[in-house]
This record gives C-alpha cells, structure tokens and sequence, in this order.
C-alpha cells in the first residue's frame, strides 16, 4: 500500500515475523528442486515490471489501477504483452453534509492478452486474475493475499516430418495458475504454481506444450535515504519444475532494484551467461521502462542481444503525493 517512507521507516518491527514467513519458503524449496521452464509469456521482465503474471496473488496489491505493454526482441524470438491490473473501489456512504468517497475493497484482479513467436512456434493467449487480500495489521498496512488465474493458449508449431515436408500441430489448451502472497510496507514473499494443468503422459511427453512451474519470491526493502526517497530492494526468485534438476543456475534467479525518487534501475539474473540491466523511469501518470542483457565474456556483435521495452499507464499517478511511491 501507497504510503510515506518516514511512517514506512517506523513499521520496521512489524516485519520481525515475516522473515518466518521467508525462511519457510525456502525450506519449501529443498522438497521440489527442478530445472525452469519458461511459461508461454517469454519476456523476462514481466516478472520485474508485472509480476502477476507468475504470481495471480500479486494482482491488486498497489493502491492504483494500472495498463501496461511490454514488447520483447531477441532474434527470431518476438513477444508482446497487453496487460491491465489494480484493485477494485467502492463508494463509502454519503450523508447530507458530505460528498461519497472511493475506498479500496479485498478484491483485486488483472487480465493480459500476449503473443509469443519463435522460430517454429506461435503462441497467442489471453488470461484473468483474480485475487483477495486479508488485512493482518490493524493498520492495513500488512496482507496475504490469494490468487487464481485462468487462461486460453493457442500454439502452432511447425514440424519437420520429412526432408522436405513440413507440418503444423496446432493446439488450443486451457490452463490456471494460483498463488499466496504476503506483502507489508517493507517484506514480500509468496508461492505460487504455474500452468496447473501441464503433465506429462506415460511416456514423459507433456499432454499440452508447456510444464507446471513453482515460484517462491522473498524480498526486502531498506530505507537508505527517507528525505531523498532512496530504497534499495534485494530479492530472490526460486523457479522450479517437474524436470527435478539440482542445478542452483537454473532455480536461483537474484534481482536488485534500487528507487531514487521517480527512477528504478537494478539488475535480474535470469541468464547466468548474460549480464542484465533495466530501468523504469515514473512521471508518475505514465511510466517508461527498459530490460537488456548482454553476453558475458563475448563480444556483443558475436551473440544477439536481448532487449525488452515497457510501457505503463498509472491511472493514479497524479493523485500519489511525492513521498508516497514506495510500491510505485
């Protein structure tokens, strides 16, 4: 929730038990260890900029509603994303001396409509969320939320039958995401799976062209300026799936965001082999943003660059007052 950083920088106490929370996640971690496997949604910094998508619990849990774009380029890899997210109002009661006001309700929800295309294969897909959120403080600074999401995908693959014949496997499937969430003014974690309807058949082959995936995302903001507005946010994301891999590479996905006033710059690895950079700069009613990375130890002109750009709408942008852009 939207708040000042010096009453966010007094509710440090309040977080003491959520690093239990932080701690448990990771122990869930050791249990159901697996190699990742991307979602039909390739760009990386959906889970930067958007992170519902992996996450339908996440939905909702800023104080405005917002519409963004991202659009993905990395050779014969293209992507693009439409999505939408915020949580719902209601009007308070009016008397005859006062006008009613909009107050924030427990629902939240988003939806995203994407198209993913690689060399062989198209994936066009749409998708909804929805997602309720408990107070857990007196002040309503602290919830868990809850979350489902449902989607449709279409895929077409084209397939190589003969040396000189190739063939298209079209397949339209169904699938649904959940999650849990916690989130306070200075801690979030939460776990969610992805593509619930993914399994393999007797012989390991997946009845739908995508696997289940678990996420488990733990974060913590410090409060190294409160007058400059400057927060530096480290948090870890733990992809997993059913391929039952022990490789730290593959499940250990580290970010770094750090906040000066209206701009966010950080890192994300989600290519050890690459080194990666973003930004997003917040005027605040419209937001820009940018993720690249580049190949570590090789000339860039050698290997392809992979590069994303966003673009954002906050509806309540010009309502947020300067030293309240802490979840901006």
């Amino acid at each position: 929730m939207t708040m000042s950083l010096l009453r966010v920088s007094r509710m440090i106490h309040r977080t003491r038990n959520c690093s239990k929370v932080i701690i448990l996640c990771l122990f869930c971690l050791t249990i159901n260890k697996a190699k990742g496997q991307e979602t039909p949604i390739n760009p990386v910094s959906c889970r930067i900029f958007t992170p519902y998508f992996y996450n339908p619990a996440i939905a909702g849990s800023k104080d405005f509603l917002s519409a963004e774009a991202i659009a993905s380029f990395h050779g014969k890899y293209k992507s693009q994303v439409l999505s939408l997210n915020g949580r719902f109002t209601k009007y308070s009661p009016s008397y005859v001396t006062t006008t009613p006001k909009k107050e924030y309700i427990n629902v939240g929800g988003g939806g995203f409509i994407f198209n993913d295309v690689s060399a062989a294969s198209k994936s066009i897909g749409a998708g909804l969320a929805l997602s309720y959120h408990i107070p857990v403080s007196k002040s309503k600074t602290s919830f868990i939320s809850i979350g489902a999401s449902f989607k449709g995908v279409y895929n077409s693959t084209s397939l190589i039958s003969t040396e000189s014949e190739t063939t298209t496997s079209e397949t339209y499937f169904p699938n649904c995401d959940f999650g849990i969430y916690y989130y306070s003014p200075r801690v979030f974690t939460g776990i969610s799976a992805v593509n619930i309807l993914g399994k393999p058949d007797t012989i390991g082959n997946y009845s739908i062209p995508v696997s289940r995936e678990y996420f488990i995302t733990a974060g913590y903001k410090f409060v190294l300026s409160s007058k400059r507005n400057i927060i530096l946010e480290p948090s870890l994301i733990l992809n997993t799936d059913d391929s039952l891999s022990f490789s730290a590479k593959e499940l250990l996905k580290p970010m770094l965001k750090l906040y000066v006033d209206r701009v966010c710059i950080g890192t994300f690895f989600n290519n050890y082999d690459y080194f990666s950079f973003f930004f997003q700069y917040n005027y605040p009613a419209l937001y820009l943003g940018a993720f690249i990375e580049y190949p570590i130890g090789t000339p860039y002109y050698k290997k392809e660059l992979f590069a994303e750009i966003s673009l954002g709408i906050n509806f309540s942008g010009k309502k947020l007052r300067k030293k309240e852009r802490v979840h901006w």
